[in-house]
């Protein structure tokens, strides 16, 4: 009998979790990428509870991909160095089953790959646009069409072509405020056991031990979009060299790295929801869906959420004889429906939430901040968990 085909535009972490899942349920499927080939350097990537149980759900073990290394504690710090609030794994673990976990994302997007079969996914394949082919959508690409076909992905990142294409009212991206360093290093000598966040005055540093032993690092001040400096590092030892240990034995170590290795980017999220995430035979996920700021650390989270829901809610990757014909219940376009319905609402709160964090998180008043700080210092450790259970205890999968 034949099979469903898919087009997923976009080799991300939800493009390529998109691909794994519809491949689990039978489609054939082709992933489109523009790059031209993987990545193999960048940044980290946290997964959260919810984000790892929606792997186990089609069988990808990041931990096993990527290595397992869990930092001891995480929390907030202020710039001298004092805990503001902070958390134990372990505690973490006996919550929400299991600990967060943060993996090099040329890690995980490798595993993910290695789940596919061969040539499913094509490098430096640009889609230009998707027409509508008698009820079924054709991709354009620059090596020519392909389709007709059941279903396209769209996960094709933050500046999404193909979301401006089809809801050309919406008001599009909207700049928080924040710029962004990140850069990966190298410090085992340093035994640094806990993942961290520091606040400042307008500017916040963060230390996330990797699964692999290296550490992400990532920095963020609020300057207007489009600045640019001669160099990164120069830039993050400026503004934070003289901050709490060990974040100058850490700016030692991004001294030593490329300059190209050092990222920049101003820090977007989307300006309102999207009237639906779906369109006909055509899906948004991730950020092309519901851009956020990564103040809760969950826009790949919710990305791999999206993707693992979707490939869930629509039918099976064989035919039959109904041929998928009509647009009732079953159907491809009713699947779709059903995903923006169980999607939107949630995405749309974690967007909302993040972009309330970072706000908190980048205040610049000097009264304003120290009474945020007692008021952070001032929370129980286990009502600060608990707040965590809409996010992390979110993830369902529909019947």
């Amino acid at each position: 009998m034949p099979e469903r085909r898919a087009v997923v535009v976009g080799a991300g972490i939800g493009g390529l979790t998109a691909a794994v899942a519809l491949h689990r349920r039978g489609w054939h499927v082709t992933v489109r990428e523009r790059a031209p080939e993987p990545p193999t350097t960048g940044a980290g990537i946290g997964l959260a509870p919810n984000a790892l149980r929606a792997l186990d759900a089609i069988g990808v073990d990041a931990a096993y991909a990527a290595g397992s290394h869990v930092p001891e504690t995480m929390g907030i710090r202020r710039a001298d160095g004092r805990w503001l609030t902070r958390s134990g794994t372990a505690a973490m673990a006996a919550r929400y089953g299991r600990p967060p976990i943060a993996v090099p994302r040329p890690a995980l997007t490798a595993a993910l790959a290695a789940a596919l079969p061969p040539k499913t996914i094509r490098y430096g394949a640009e889609v230009t646009g998707v027409e509508d082919t008698e009820g079924r959508p054709t991709v354009r690409t620059e090596d020519g069409p392909c389709g007709p076909v059941d279903l396209v992905v769209a996960a094709d990142g933050i500046h999404s072509p193909l979301r401006r294409a089809y809801f050309p009212a919406h008001p599009g991206l909207h700049y928080v405020g924040e710029t962004a360093w990140r850069a990966l290093v190298d410090a085992p000598d340093l035994r640094i056991p806990s993942m961290s966040e520091t606040w400042g005055r307008g500017e916040r540093f963060g230390i996330t031990p990797l699964s692999d032993g290296r550490f992400y690092l990532y920095a963020t001040a609020i300057v207007p979009a489009g600045g640019r400096s001669s160099d990164h590092r120069a830039e993050l030892r400026r503004r934070f060299g003289s901050w709490h240990d060990p974040i100058p034995a850490l700016l030692d170590r991004v001294d030593r790295l490329d300059p190209e290795d050092v990222l920049r980017n101003d820090l977007y999220d989307l300006a309102a929801p999207l009237p639906r995430l779906h369109h006909g035979r055509v899906a948004w996920l991730g950020d092309a869906a519901h851009a956020m700021a990564p103040n809760l650390g969950q826009g790949g989270c919710q990305a791999i959420e999206d993707a693992v829901i979707l490939a869930r809610l629509l039918p099976a990757g064989d035919r039959g004889d109904e041929g998928d014909t009509g647009e009732g219940a079953g159907s491809v376009p009713a699947a779709l429906a059903a995903y923006t319905a169980a999607r939107r609402d949630r995405t749309d709160a974690v967007r909302v939430r993040a972009r309330r964090v970072g706000r908190l998180g980048a205040l610049r008043n000097p009264l304003a901040a120290a009474v945020r700080d007692l008021a952070i210092r001032a929370t129980p450790d286990r009502l600060a968990l608990r707040g965590m259970d809409d996010l992390f205890n979110g993830f369902r999968l529909p019947a």
